[in-house]
Order: C-alpha cells, then structure tokens, then sequence
C-alpha cells in the first residue's frame, strides 16, 4: 500500500457500523461496545468545525447530515411507498417536460407521430431507471455506491464525476423554464437572468436541509402540476393540429424517429445513476416488483402528460402565426399566457408552474451533492452541505449561459445523457443477473467503501469506454454526427444507444469472466 495515497489511508476507512451519525442510538462498533450519543462538540480544524455547525443544524433545523454512508436496516426510517411514485411524478411533470414535447414539431414530425414516440420513449427509459430503482432498499447504498461493485472503485468515480455534470444540466435547464415562466408572469419585469436565480434558490433550499424536505416537497406538489397540466389539455387540444401530416419520408423519416427516440429515451433513462439514493430508507425485504411497477408508473405518467402536452401546443406552431410568433420572439413563459385565458388567470397558472421546476431541483441539487462525496473518501469529510451550495454555484453558471437556447439545450443534453446511462444499466444488470446469480447475498455489502475488496475495475471500466465509443459512432449532435448515425437518412438517425449497448454488453461479459478468474474477485 502507498502510503501517500490518500485514498487508501486507514483514516478513511469506515465500517458500515461506524459510518453512521452518532444520533443514530445507540452505536455498536465491531467490538460490541455500545457508543452512546452525545451532544456535537465543537471540533478543531476547518473540516472539524463545519462538521460541528452541520450536526447543530440537524439537530435545530433538521439539515441532514448524513452523507453517502450506507444505511443498515435497523437506522432506517421508511417513508411512504407511494413515494416511489410521488417523488418522481413531482420531478418530472414540469416545464422541461412540456419545452421537450415541442421537439416533435421542430424536428418535421407529425402529433401522432410524436405522440407516439412520446410514450414508447419515455417507458422505455424509465424501466431502466426502475430497475436500478430496486438495488436501493436491498442495499441500503447510494447509485455510485451500488456501482462499485461492477465498474470497480476507480471506474465508478466517473460514474460520480458524470452524475455531477448529469444533475448541473437538469437543474439549469429546469431554472431556465422556471425563468421563461417568471419572467413572462411579470411581464418582463422580472429579468431572465434574475428570473434563472431566484428558481435556483428555491430548489437550494430543500435540497439543503436533505432528504426529508425533498420528500415532504415531493409527495404533494405533483398533484398541483397535474391539474394545470390538465387545465392546458383542455384550453389548447382542440387546437392541436392532428391532420397535417409529416413531410418526412424514407430513410430521413426512419432517421428523424431515431432521433426523437434518443432524445426522449435520455430523459427518462438518466434516472437510473441516481435513484436507489431516495430509496436507502425502504426495508431489505420491499417488494422488487411493487419497487419496479411504481418507480417505472412515477416516472412514465406525468413525463408523457408534460410531453403530450408539449407535442400538442408545438403542433399548432405551423397553423397559428400568433402562438408561433410569441414562442419565437418572447419565449415559453409569453406563449402559455397567450394559450391560456383569461389572462389573469394565465398568470396565476404560471406562478404554480415556476413551482415545477423546484421539484427536478431538488432532485439534482441533492444527488449532485452525494456524487461529489462519493468521487473520493476525502471528500466524505466535508459536509454535505458545503457541496451542495457548490453545485447551487455551478447550476446557476450553466442557467445563465444556457438561458436563451432552451431548445438546443435540450436537443443536445437529454441524448447525451440516455448514452451514458445505457452503458451504466447494462454494466450493472449484467453483474447482477450473470456474475451474482440475481442475489443481494452475493454483495458484500460491509465492503463497500473499501477498494481491497471491490471489482478490480478493469470489465466495468474498459466496457464503458467501449460503450461510450458505441454511442459517438452513433450518435446525432448539432454539433456533431456520428460516422454511422450519418448514413441514415438526409440529417442522420441516432442509434447511439443501440451501438451503446451491444458494444458495452459484448465487452463485459468476456473482460469480467477473464477479471474474476484473474484476480478472484
């Protein structure tokens, strides 16, 4: 062992026993000695000191203070289970879902046509997402955490470097229709900029105190959005253009449908290297499939009424110069208070919808936070929320750089994010089903924090590379396009996640087999 490499340092190391916060009573160490909790001390040094103001701001306002340690069965609080639902119907059925919808349209798609993409896309994104759902209560681990145990310990740090980037783009494209909404709502007094700010601030705020502020948000404001969002079904379907059909034929339509494919698919499916974090709390024994059926429902649903929504406004972007003047000159936020009436009340159904984008916030801000302290074992030892007003930081960077290109930054960063997590599923499902023999009892799960007795890394990570370089042959950017994505039609049709799958699937199989033969574990 290095005795230089941080990494390694026995100080770092800590048993699932320990890992726990001393308010969890009583403790017992791997001796049997009971620790009793006691009351913070104010500790020297930097890291000391902000450990000591987290745990009195637990202990006053409830900020949690756990970070990405396991959670053994017996510290546990369960919350309820139609959370699994709630908590991503909440984070999903927003503005970004209704700004997406409108891609159909602008890729030359006809509304059945983008309709159904819209469901076929979202469902099988969120499938992927639901299945890595039910390693989280068997595990009581963190989505990076989980990852260890096949991508290895150095390998799955990328998985945490990239869920960080992952939830920064989420989270600035929810202030940015968050700030489309505020700044039209106050008729332009409220500028986009300062409009991106006071979203991000809001979602700061929950995401801040932790997991419990996130549910208790979660599990009541999704019934809000549904309402508008049925409220905007009933003011602008009859409007929708269901007769004109798409101009697109041939390969160029088989490529366009590819295309849309990827992009919706992305935003479903990049759920899935974070969703066993809000699932820690559940027993070991929940049901895998009520775990699966009501993650996949709570995702599925509200995604598809927010895009449905999106495919029916942005359909009519043909036949009404108004409303497609409004959208192009003013933005998202002036076209839902042309569409909608009275204007007064147009106004008062956006102020709810700024609300929408705090719930996706949340999400990120938090999972963002964990990522960050699971890149490496140091940076366990700042507190979480140090990195969660880091990431506020970079949120609000990208929110203001981003603000006037919704369209393009959702084009882009949605299939950018379906690649990545497609290769990530396919690392996972495989070592579960196929090296552990589809058995929790198969995980060391005392062994999760200690790189000695993880995968040594090299299947999971020469498997991702080689998915990744799936997904650039096949991939569709506006800024670029792969060299077989491009032999599909006149613009190209992205089979990135296809060539993602098949080639990190055929890698990992044979790398792994040949890893634990080699090194035994």
């Amino acid at each position: 062992m290095d005795s230089h490499d941080i990494e390694k340092q026995p100080a770092f190391i800590a048993s699932d026993e320990l890992s726990q916060s001393s308010r969890d009573s009583p403790l017992e160490q791997s001796s049997g000695e009971k620790i009793s909790p006691s009351l913070p001390y104010k500790a020297t040094g930097v890291l000391g000191r902000l450990r000591y103001y987290e745990d009195v701001l637990d202990r006053k306002l409830g900020v949690e203070a756990q970070g990405p340690e396991r959670v053994l069965p017996e510290n546990r609080n369960p919350p309820n289970q139609l959370l699994m639902a709630f908590v991503w119907a909440s984070g999903t059925m927003n503005l970004s879902c209704f700004a997406t919808g409108f891609l159909g349209w602008d890729f030359g798609l006809s509304l059945k046509q983008s309709i159904l993409i819209t469901i076929f896309a979202t469902l099988l994104g969120s499938m992927l997402t639901a299945w890595c759902a039910t390693l989280g209560p068997a595990t009581g681990l963190r989505q990076v955490s989980i990852a260890r145990y096949s991508f290895g310990w150095w390998p799955s740090k990328l998985i945490a470097f990239l869920n960080v980037v992952e939830q920064l783009g989420w989270s600035s494209v929810g202030c940015i229709t968050g700030g489309l909404a505020l700044s039209a709502v106050s008729d332009g007094h409220v500028s986009l900029v300062l409009g991106v700010v006071i979203i991000a601030v809001m979602g700061l705020v929950f995401s801040f105190i932790g997991l419990r502020a996130v549910f208790k948000y979660e599990e009541f404001a999704w019934m809000v959005f549904f309402v508008i969002f049925m409220i905007i079904f009933g003011e602008t379907a009859s409007k929708a253009d269901n007769s004109t059909p798409s101009a697109l034929t041939g390969s160029t339509l088989a490529g366009t449908v590819l295309s849309l494919i990827a992009i919706i698919y992305g935003s479903s499916a990049s759920w899935s290297s974070i969703v066993s974090d809000y699932y820690v709390h559940y027993p070991e024994n929940t049901s895998k499939v009520k775990v699966f059926v009501l993650t996949t429902l709570g995702i599925t649903l509200p995604t598809c009424i927010g895009m449905i929504a999106g495919n029916c406004v942005g359909s009519t972007m043909g036949i009404n110069s108004t409303w497609a003047d409004t959208y192009e000159d003013d933005g998202l936020g002036e076209l839902i208070q042309t569409i909608l009436y009275p204007r007064g009340f147009a106004k008062f159904i956006l102020v709810l919808l700024v609300l929408s984008g705090i719930g996706m916030n949340c999400i990120a801000i938090y999972s963002a936070a964990l990522s960050i302290q699971q890149f490496a074992r140091p940076l366990q030892a700042v507190p979480r929320f140090i990195w969660t007003i880091a990431v506020f930081i970079g949120i609000l960077l990208l929110g203001v750089a981003g603000r006037d290109h919704l369209l393009a930054v959702l084009e882009n960063f949605l299939s950018l994010l379906g690649y990545w997590n497609t290769a990530f599923f396919v690392i996972l499902f495989t070592e579960h089903y196929l090296f552990r023999k589809g058995s929790i009892a198969n995980y060391d799960l005392t062994a999760w924090n200690t790189p000695s007795r993880m995968p040594v890394g090299i299947a999971g990570g020469l498997a991702f590379v080689m998915g990744i370089v799936g997904c650039v042959l096949g991939m569709v950017q506006t800024w670029y396009v792969g060299v077989i994505a491009k032999e599909i039609g006149d613009y190209g049709g992205d089979i990135g996640n296809q060539l993602a799958f098949v080639f990190t699937l055929v890698t990992y199989i044979p790398v792994r087999y040949w890893e634990l033969k080699k090194f035994g574990r």
